[in-house]
């Protein structure tokens, strides 16, 4: 069976002038165009392929590599809009419908926009929503306090970032866990911080536990100190804010990790910074 709108690995049948014929099953024949076949392909080759419908409705096989398939999130940038619809360039020479009733806001021409690629079951025709609320939260939860998860940054909120988690649900990193510049499509590793009562999942985008955020943090610093000829001018007494902007920490940790080196004797804590040892 053929999944449109993701990948396929099929068969080729026929080689002819202007493309080649890929086994789709249950004699189902799926036309590569020319421009898309590898070179030296023949008969019998196996091609992992991505598989669509043209703009007359017909199955079509490419070698071209889409940003994302069909049940993926992907940050997406608004080539043209019409009385249609907008249309995204997602990698692949037929551009990606949004219908406007599945637009958020009006999408304008050269903005980049997150959107969530589906397959509509009637026509069989892929296209793209803004409305990411409809594709998120329809299971239940179920993750464990700690563990690592896939995000993609969705919204800005007063309190932080909605992020969408494993591209099931909805989460949050709240700001006072966040000490890097994030934007709009980011994707990320986190850590569930906790699922509330209310199925809410609150995120962290660093380790829990003290040993995690240390061992992690010494690798950081030990490899800039090597960049920089064994020294860098940050110690414990250097401003909060700059310590979040270099390190992508808080002072807390960083002075933490710095007593962790000076006591392994891998560094020196100086007046006007720290020395590698």
């Amino acid at each position: 069976m053929i999944n449109i709108g993701k990948y396929n690995e099929m068969t080729v049948l026929k080689i002819l002038d202007f493309g080649i014929y890929m086994d789709g099953g249950d004699g189902l024949e799926i036309l590569m165009p020319k421009r898309y076949v590898p070179e030296g392909t023949e008969i019998d080759d196996k091609i992992n392929c991505f598989v669509y419908l043209d703009s007359e409705d017909r199955l079509l096989a490419t070698t071209e590599t889409p940003v994302a398939t069909v049940g993926e999130f992907a940050l997406l940038k608004v080539n043209s809009v019409n009385r249609i619809g907008a249309f995204l360039d997602w990698g692949v020479s037929k551009e990606l419908l949004v219908p406007f009733r599945e637009q958020k806001t009006e999408m304008i021409e050269g903005r980049s926009y997150l959107v969530y690629i589906y397959l509509d079951v009637v026509s069989e025709r892929i296209a793209a929503s803004a409305k990411l609320n409809k594709f998120i939260d329809n299971v239940p939860p179920l993750y464990e306090k700690g563990q690592e998860v896939d995000v993609i940054i969705y919204q800005e909120t007063d309190l932080g970032f909605k992020v969408i988690v494993n591209g099931t649900h909805s989460g949050m990193i709240y700001h006072n866990q966040i000490f890097t510049s994030l934007n709009i499509g980011d994707k990320l590793k986190a850590y569930v911080k906790e699922v509330r009562s209310d199925e809410k999942i609150d995120l962290s985008l660093q380790p829990f536990g003290y040993e995690n955020v240390v061992k992690n943090l010494e690798s950081f610093i030990l490899s800039e100190l090597e960049k920089n000829n064994g020294f860098l001018g940050f110690n414990d007494t250097t401003d909060p804010e700059i310590i979040k902007q270099r390190f992508q920490c808080s002072k807390k940790n960083f002075k933490k990790t710095l007593g962790a080196l000076y006591k392994q004797k891998k560094i020196e804590i100086l007046d006007n910074g720290i020395k590698l040892l």
